[in-house]
């Protein structure tokens, strides 16, 4: 608009200047009043229109300004102002490069509205429709865009290459017992606690470490027996001799400890000293001094920790990344920064049906046993292949949902959508499986506006094709 005035004001002054001089007797007109009009004509185009930030931040005045550090803002003549007109102009005179003129196939509305005609035209607010060249809207499905277009948008591309993917799952989980190494300590016949050892429950015991003195009539019973049979095989010779005796301390689960201690004294104890079966922990302590222990009940529990579970629960979509033998690493909340490693063990064929996740066992060494049962964790599980696979940025597809696309740069403003399928993600890039070449440069910025673009320019083909017919 601002030429337009330029140029309607200069042509005032040269039909003025003519008058004046078809007046005067239609002589050669002096040359100050051309140098007057020459200068003016500069002047106005050398006249600030607007004022922009001096670091060319989108700030902009219509009056002279400064920033909060006292610089003053620059001033953009009308010759300096840029617009998206001059992508339409830079097309123009491409077209008639060498004398060979593009054949104009419509006008399209420069503001990107659906709207296109035959002829020139100007919209309400007086701006020229922008020409569309036969070829510029071709049928191969993809998108020109001007040079001064990619540059404003800031286009790039990158080109897909073999790449060795990380990909983690994380997932929460807790701490539990390895149920092969519980112990539990019942009597097998009824008994009466004499003496308990000072145990309780969360004490560390070792394996053979006293826990109570038990009397039982019928332990004392076998016993009796099983030292008859002892002295008669001292006198008989027969080595087998008493060997039933013996097994049926056994069957009542005495410590052979206790029952070495017979053979060597040859005399029947009235209290039986029962030891830990294992080295761990105590998870539970029910026995009491002088009670009486029927047959089954538990009066100590025995865990042994130096090696735990950590049962993770993943998400449902994962499972089909997941598989017995991958590394894992668990890091305890109560622990920050320190790091525990194992493998998957097993990976549990149940769904939980409220949650949808999934449960898998981790095997963890745990020689100081600082890890304890029903403590929180979180995994990190490697699903990443070592091998190279063909990759691209993440930020280059456009997900649908349904469908996931990516946008190649064919080279001079040209650039085609194709769909293509993926695979694995991590560290800012993903998996290509099908749908590119290894070199084929990818856009992986600005890939939104050129999906508006081509949105737009099939709307107003569509537009056009209907106008035509």
């Amino acid at each position: 608009m601002n030429r337009a005035i330029i140029a309607s004001a200069s042509a005032a002054l040269i039909a003025a200047a003519g008058a004046g001089l078809v007046l005067a007797g239609a002589q050669e007109p002096p040359a100050r009043a051309i140098t007057m009009i020459t200068r003016a004509a500069a002047d106005e185009a050398r006249a600030p229109i607007y004022f922009q930030h001096p670091d060319g931040r989108p700030s902009y005045s219509l009056t002279p300004r400064k920033t909060p550090d006292g610089r003053d803002y620059r001033a953009v003549p009308a010759g300096a102002d840029l617009s998206f007109d001059q992508d339409a102009a830079a097309e123009t005179s491409a077209a008639s490069v060498g004398g060979t003129d593009r054949k104009i196939k419509y006008y399209r509305n420069p503001m990107g509205l659906p709207d296109t005609s035959p002829t020139p035209k100007q919209d309400s607010m007086g701006m020229d429709y922008i020409p569309v060249y036969e070829g510029e809207d071709s049928d191969d499905g993809s998108v020109k865009l001007s040079p001064g277009k990619i540059q404003r948008t800031g286009v790039k591309s990158e080109p897909a290459a073999p790449r060795v993917i990380r990909s983690m799952i994380h997932a929460p989980g807790t701490v539990q017992l390895d149920e092969r190494r519980v112990s539990v300590i019942a009597m097998r016949a009824e008994s009466y606690l004499q003496k308990v050892a000072g145990v309780t429950t969360g004490s560390h015991v070792a394996k053979g470490e006293p826990l109570m003195e038990v009397y039982s009539p019928a332990i004392s019973s076998a016993a009796a027996e099983y030292i008859s049979t002892i002295n008669s095989k001292a006198i008989s010779g027969d080595a087998t001799y008493g060997r039933g005796s013996r097994q049926r301390l056994m069957n009542l689960d005495v410590p052979d400890a206790a029952i070495a201690a017979m053979e060597r004294s040859r005399t029947v104890p009235i209290g039986i000293e029962w030891t830990s079966p294992r080295d761990g922990i105590v998870l539970e302590r029910n026995a009491v001094e002088g009670a009486r222990a029927q047959p089954g009940d538990v009066l100590f529990r025995i865990a042994d920790h130096t090696l735990v579970w950590a049962i993770i629960d993943f998400a449902e979509r994962d499972m089909g990344m997941l598989l017995v033998g991958q590394p894992a690493t668990v890091k305890a909340r109560g622990f920050p920064g320190r790091a525990f490693t194992g493998k998957i063990n097993v990976i549990y064929p149940q769904i939980n049906k409220e949650t949808r996740t999934g449960r898998l066992r981790i095997e963890l060494a745990n020689p100081d046993l600082v890890l304890i049962h029903d403590m929180y964790v979180d995994a990190e599980i490697d699903i990443g292949s070592p091998a190279p696979v063909l990759t691209i940025p993440e930020s280059a597809v456009m997900d649908t949902g349904r469908r996931q696309a990516v946008f190649v740069d064919k080279g001079e403003g040209r650039f085609e959508p194709r769909e293509v399928k993926l695979g694995h993600r991590g560290d800012g890039y993903v998996e290509v499986r099908e749908g590119l070449s290894e070199g084929e440069p990818v856009v992986i910025s600005a890939n939104f506006l050129i999906d508006a673009e081509s949105n737009l320019k099939a709307a107003l083909k569509g537009f056009a094709d209907g106008a035509q017919q």
